[in-house]
């Protein structure tokens, strides 16, 4: 049966990780067979097969078992949930197996389980592949090009709950407030019978005498034109009683009050009506004139025939300052031999400019000899390699590549650690140039994420 192609890409787009100079991308093949004597089947198949092409710098992946197959973004939630829990239970128990090698006494086992450990990364969640609802990984051993390892490998895959949208409630209206009723006598009835008034005669219009009592209306202070007094309303006489006297219900009597008072409240009210007062006028006191002193006259000098004359004098212009101009900034020519960036290709995206032969002086020893290493760099169209010296005869060699950021960076890379004569491997560092104001490239060479030391190119002869 045919290989289900999952993924293919170029090694120049991303960076392996390995340990001590060893990528893991180098020792995929014998990870996975070694996780297969050691009965991890389970990890096995979430590892997809690499297949490099005969150049070296592209490589196919390919799923370790059949079925069908689709990206890990057009997938439901439901089933990449389940292929998710199924995924980091494989990869704790991976994890688990690193720490335990690592622990080991024997260096083989330490160096299988520090790979491990390592070749659980992959770039991002674009390069995992359901298989039958199986998560497959692609490029695993390999991060983004400028990015360090993930503390976690799977949160690029974690699954981001929708949020539920916010529901105002509409605030009900306001009740509204108690209207409170207060009776000045609760207790008493609201109909009682009230004792006959008697129908006083009618008041004339004049001032009351003293000893009169005076009615309190809340009138304003300027009464208002008042209408001709009406005449007082007498009841009409009541016929004389019969001689025989009838029997009067009880209940009758609180009828009768309150017809009477019905009749003799208002003719009380118009008779106890004040007549208006006469406002007698007022003539204004007479004001007593006010003295005002005149202001005090200033003097006014005399006016003479002739002005005080002073001889007149010459002040000359002040003539402006003019600021001398700011010295011409000198910018000193590359040292010779040096790397160069030219602005123009720089901006045009291209590298000519490192075409050719190089050495580079690092400033860095190397933790078993004691000496600074010797590298040697040859590339062409980004392309080329390098040679790097140590321990008297023992040389290194690696494929390298470069590239322009788009930020103007020059970065030059290798694939994977050099292979050395003596059958060991050296980790290459990662270089990094920028351009300064006279275009010469200001370089560096990062081994780790913690050792980043110092580079200077220097061009020679072939």
């Amino acid at each position: 049966m045919a290989k289900i192609l999952l993924r293919s890409g170029s090694l120049d787009d991303y960076q392996a990780v390995g340990e001590n100079g060893q990528s893991v991308f180098d020792s995929a093949l014998q990870i996975r067979e070694t996780l297969r004597l050691r009965k991890q089947q389970a990890l096995v198949d979430c590892l997809a097969i690499p297949q490099i092409n005969d150049d070296g710098d592209r490589v196919d992946w390919y799923a370790p078992f059949p079925g069908s197959v689709r990206g890990w973004a057009a997938a439901d939630s439901d089933t990449r949930e389940r292929a998710l829990k199924s995924l980091e239970k494989t990869i704790a128990g991976a994890l688990t197996l690193s720490k335990r090698c690592m622990q080991s006494d024997k260096a083989a086992q330490v160096r299988f389980g520090a790979l491990l450990a390592k070749a659980l990364q992959f770039p991002g969640s674009n390069h995992v592949y359901l298989v039958d609802d199986r998560a497959v990984i692609t490029f695993w051993g390999f991060v983004n090009l400028n990015e360090g390892v993930a503390d976690d490998v799977l949160a690029c895959l974690a699954i981001e709950e929708p949020e539920e949208p916010a529901i105002l409630a509409e605030p009900e209206p306001a009740a509204p407030e108690p209207v409170t009723i207060t009776l000045s006598e609760p207790d008493a009835p609201l109909l009682a019978p009230a004792p006959p008034t008697p129908v006083p005669s009618p008041v004339p219009a004049a001032t009351p005498s003293v000893g009169e009592p005076l009615v309190y209306t809340p009138y304003p202070v300027n009464p208002a034109p008042a209408a001709a007094p009406q005449p007082a309303v007498t009841p009409a006489p009541q016929p004389a009683p019969a001689a025989r006297k009838k029997s009067v219900p009880l209940w009758a009597l609180p009828v009768a009050a309150v017809v009477v008072a019905a009749v003799a409240v208002p003719a009380v009210w118009v008779a106890m009506k004040p007549a208006p007062t006469a406002v007698a006028a007022v003539e204004p006191a007479p004001v007593a004139p006010v003295a005002i002193a005149p202001a005090p006259v200033k003097e006014v000098p005399a006016l003479t025939a002739s002005l005080p004359l002073h001889p007149a004098k010459f002040t000359p212009a002040v003539a402006p300052v003019v600021e001398a101009p700011p010295a011409p900034v000198v910018i000193e020519p590359p040292p010779k031999d040096a790397l160069v960036m030219d602005a123009d290709q720089v901006r045009n995206g291209s590298t000519k400019f490192l075409n050719g032969n190089w050495r580079v002086d690092v400033d860095f020893r190397d933790p078993v000899s004691g000496k600074v290493p010797a590298l040697r760099y040859q590339v062409t169209n980004n392309k080329g390699q390098t040679t790097v010296t140590l321990r008297g005869k023992v040389t290194c060699k690696a494929e390298v590549f470069s590239g322009l950021h788009s930020d103007g960076t020059l970065m030059i890379k290798t694939r994977g650690a050099a292979r050395c004569s003596d059958g060991a491997r050296y980790n290459v560092p990662e270089i990094a140039c920028k351009a300064t104001e006279n275009n010469a490239a200001q370089c560096t060479g990062q081994y780790d994420e913690k050792t980043v030391v110092p580079v200077t190119f220097k061009k020679v002869s072939a």
